[in-house]
């Protein structure tokens, strides 16, 4: 993406986070949202999540994330989605960690691809 002003991104991340969660909850039947405002605080504070704590996280469990190959990161992914399910009301993740494991690989995965599709990344 080249130029686009800090609203600008922020309104287009906001967006593949919100599509990437209705995708999921039209891929997976254990994630639901009561409605299209959950939907739309979920993407929102996903987002947040993703950029403020989860590289916190990151930093914190190097070693393991080491020597696991990379792994532990999928567990640090599962664990920013069931932090948003908890915070949000409305948004419902059913089967415990091991469905959020799974939906998680599929949100950063999906996410992935609409990035790359859109040529969003981060700023240089």
């Amino acid at each position: 993406m080249q130029q686009a002003s800090p609203l600008v991104r922020f309104l287009l991340f906001w967006a593949v986070n919100t599509l990437t969660l209705w995708v999921a909850g039209q891929v997976f039947n254990s994630v639901r949202f009561d409605g299209w405002q959950a939907l739309l605080v979920a993407g929102l504070l996903f987002g947040i999540v993703n950029a403020t704590l989860k590289p916190i996280l990151i930093i914190l469990t190097a070693p393991i994330t080491v020597l696991t190959l990379g792994a532990f990161l999928l567990v640090i992914n599962a664990a920013m989605l069931m932090l948003t399910v908890w915070l949000v009301p409305g948004f419902h993740l059913y089967g415990g960690f091991w469905r959020a494991l799974l939906v998680a690989l599929f949100v950063s995965a999906f996410s992935f691809l609409i990035n790359l599709l859109f040529g969003l990344s981060k700023p240089r």
